[in-house]
């Protein structure tokens, strides 16, 4: 069954303020990984367990899985150590 994709409206604040070309291909990579495997991200912390972290090139995208639709809640740089 396929799964649906949603952002939360702060994923398009933190988008507005990169290049087009860079915001498109973060969006294609999440769904690309999402629409195949939405347990695909690692934990974004220990104490975060329910908060998938997923790399987009340089940036990150973190999200959540509610049944059948995963919901993007953020797109960040990733660390430096995490490059």
């Amino acid at each position: 069954m396929p799964v649906r994709i949603e952002y939360k409206s702060s994923v398009y604040h933190d988008l507005r303020g990169l290049d087009r070309a860079v915001a498109e291909q973060i969006l294609d990579e999440q769904e690309s990984i999402l629409s195949k495997d939405p347990i695909h991200g690692e934990p974004l912390s220990p104490e975060r367990k329910g908060l998938p972290r997923c790399p987009a090139g340089e940036y990150r995208f973190i999200y959540t899985q509610v049944k059948d639709t995963v919901v993007v809640l953020r797109v960040c740089l990733r660390p430096l150590r995490d490059r």
